[in-house]
């Protein structure tokens, strides 16, 4: 089962495009699950997470806010899940 994300953001957000691209660049060299969900689509999203945008979960975690660079995002990935560095060396074979 592949790494499920989870990305608060909102439209016409910095931040939040540049957190997109992060996840873009790691997208290419570890498979991962992602949600993206626009926090001013409801009320409940808007409450928790408006203030904080972008929020990355992984596997239902806060994981970051604001900023994570390619480089820590697959760093958390492979240190928290079976997708080290074994776990892909397998999967590609």
């Amino acid at each position: 089962m592949n790494p499920r994300l989870t990305l608060y953001s909102r439209a016409d957000c910095c931040l939040c495009d540049e957190m997109k691209n992060a996840i873009r660049q790691v997208a290419v060299r570890i498979p991962l699950d992602l949600e993206e969900i626009d926090v001013d689509g409801s009320a409940s999203s808007k409450e928790k997470y408006g203030a904080e945008v972008p929020v990355l979960l992984i596997d239902g975690r806060k994981s970051f806010k604001h900023r994570v660079t390619a480089k820590q995002l697959e760093q958390r990935l492979r240190r928290g899940s079976r997708w080290g560095r074994r776990g892909l060396a397998e999967r590609k074979k």
